[in-house]
């Protein structure tokens, strides 16, 4: 009976230091006293907690860091899945190396791709240059530095796992059923909307899962092509520790937006399948 416990005891052992753990150390150290010196205190006091609750100025962020996840997540399904289902359906040779080169970018630094967008969108950057160049504005627009750039950025690191996602979804559906709707009479678009789209909601889902997590988490896009209106909830944990060194209160702000993020994949789970996510892991 206990021979099973025993095999899985590696993973549960991992389980526990790796992800238990620091989540517990994290919560502890939230309940700490943060004195006037700059000290933090052993304590269990609930004053990092009430100071959250009660400063809106937290909340709105909260709610701009979800705004621009949900933001990225919308145009990552419409740029995402048009090319998934170009990659899947098309009759092309060398498939594989499309989806390869897809994420070949990946091979190169997360910062150095993110800080290549200040040369694409900044004042005397290639947009801006073309649209002066061809003489649809006359000076450079401010793209850099503010919200719009943020979401590039976001886009731009989270499409390849929308379109992968999609890419596995309908790449396991059976063609028969998109001939046989053909049969019975249905048009191309009646066929894609009535068989191909309902078939592929689980990679949909999961694609829109990982986006959202992932965007409303990220800090470095934020931090290099965030301006100072930039609201996001990471670069506050980020002031909180590093340039505050209050501990306990970037403590406060980590558990809240641990809790934001697993209420999402809550919902994700209550409506869709979270095994959908880890099968397009594995596949």
């Amino acid at each position: 009976m206990a021979r099973p416990y025993l095999l899985l005891s590696p993973a549960i052992l991992s389980l526990a230091l790796l992800m238990v753990a620091p989540v517990v150390f994290v919560l502890i150290y939230s309940f700490w006293l943060r004195t006037a010196e700059g000290l933090d205190v052993p304590a269990f006091q609930f004053g990092n907690w009430v100071n959250f609750f009660t400063d809106g100025f937290y909340w709105r962020a909260l709610a701009s860091t979800f705004k621009t996840a949900l933001i990225t997540t919308v145009i990552c399904i419409l740029l995402g899945y048009p090319t998934a289902y170009f990659l899947a359906r098309a009759q092309i040779r060398n498939r594989g190396l499309l989806l390869f080169l897809m994420f070949l970018p990946f091979w190169v630094s997360y910062i150095i791709r993110t800080m290549s967008w200040i040369n694409v969108l900044g004042k005397n950057g290639f947009v801006n240059a073309v649209l002066v160049g061809s003489g649809l504005i006359d000076e450079p627009m401010k793209l850099l530095y503010n919200d719009f750039s943020v979401i590039m950025g976001l886009v731009y690191f989270m499409l390849p796992y929308m379109i992968i996602n999609v890419y596995v979804s309908l790449d396991g559906i059976d063609r028969n059923l998109e001939s046989a709707a053909r049969v019975l009479g249905c048009t191309p678009w009646q066929s894609f909307r009535e068989v191909t789209l309902p078939l592929s909601l689980p990679g949909l889902g999961a694609g829109s899962l990982l986006c959202f997590v992932l965007a409303a988490g990220s800090y470095v896009t934020p931090r290099l092509l965030g301006g100072t209106d930039t609201l996001f909830f990471p670069d506050l944990i980020y002031e909180a520790i590093i340039s505050q060194l209050d501990w306990p209160f970037g403590a406060v702000l980590s558990i809240v937006m641990l809790l934001a993020l697993g209420l999402v994949i809550a919902v994700y789970n209550r409506f869709m399948n979270l095994s959908d996510v880890y099968r397009s892991f594995a596949r």
